[in-house]
């Protein structure tokens, strides 16, 4: 990688803090460097089926901002081509003419503790009774609704941040009760089994929906449900009462986070 100019931005331990963890952190296999230094540590996943090269490069477009073009590397030099190849476990070097900077916005995480008040029971209602099955693996209602959740897209605890970017102005179905708020519309709504929806709130599965809607995980704790890799139903997506068709332009760095 010699022969590949680039400037680096020195990344501070405070980065390390909020992100850029030690290599084993988190049973991560990709490891994302912004030189041939393995010091230089920015970044990392779990590698799960279904994930590519170009997903990678999306990724690093949203914790990293360039002033130049950019390309991945291998260790030994080689361009990573952004392409549909599956990605590899292994170490990545950042490439630029330019500059790169981490940024220093941070995910809005999906904590159920931080949940204010109570839940919408009009909200509940209506994603159920439009979905009547997890989203995620298809399975149906069998009987009663014990184990499934009507899961918020955009997280509930975060209604302000909501409101401050005025994603109500792509609703076509506001909530039943208006005074709960828009964010309870069911456009902003899923219903998911218990299980995953654990694991939607904790950030180990998600949706790209700048990749046809495709199921990411980010967890070994996934292998047992089968997600990653799959994409959403097609017939799902098709209803406008369902999926929020903004997600992409608005929400893909919250639903597709590392």
């Amino acid at each position: 990688m010699d022969s590949s100019p680039r400037v680096t931005a020195p990344i501070g331990q405070d980065r390390l803090a909020h992100g850029a963890l030690p290599r084993g952190s988190m049973r991560r296999d990709v490891f994302i460097y912004t030189s041939d230094d393995s010091d230089n540590l920015i970044g990392g996943l779990w590698v799960s089926e279904g994930i590519t090269n170009a997903n990678l490069y999306s990724m690093v477009e949203i914790f990293c901002i360039f002033s130049d073009t950019f390309g991945l590397h291998y260790p030994n030099g080689k361009l990573v081509e952004r392409d549909q190849n599956p990605l590899q476990p292994g170490d990545y070097f950042l490439a630029t003419n330019g500059s790169i900077t981490v940024t220093d916005e941070l995910p809005l995480l999906r904590m159920i503790a931080l949940q204010p008040g109570s839940r919408s029971k009009s909200f509940r209602d209506a994603v159920r009774e439009r979905d009547r099955r997890c989203i995620l693996t298809g399975r149906k209602v069998p009987y009663d609704w014990t184990t499934f959740e009507a899961t918020h897209i955009f997280p509930l605890a975060y209604e302000g941040h909501w409101n401050e970017l005025k994603c109500d102005r792509w609703l076509t179905l506001p909530p039943a009760t208006e005074s709960d708020g828009s964010i309870n519309s069911p456009q902003n709504g899923i219903l998911l089994g218990l299980d995953e929806h654990i694991l939607f709130k904790a950030l180990a599965v998600s949706i790209n929906p700048d990749d046809n809607y495709k199921i990411v995980c980010f967890s070994p704790a996934t292998l047992p449900y089968k997600l990653a890799g799959r994409y959403l139903d097609r017939q799902f997506l098709e209803d406008f009462a369902r999926l929020m068709r903004f997600c992409a332009g608005i929400f893909g760095r919250q639903c597709f986070s590392m």
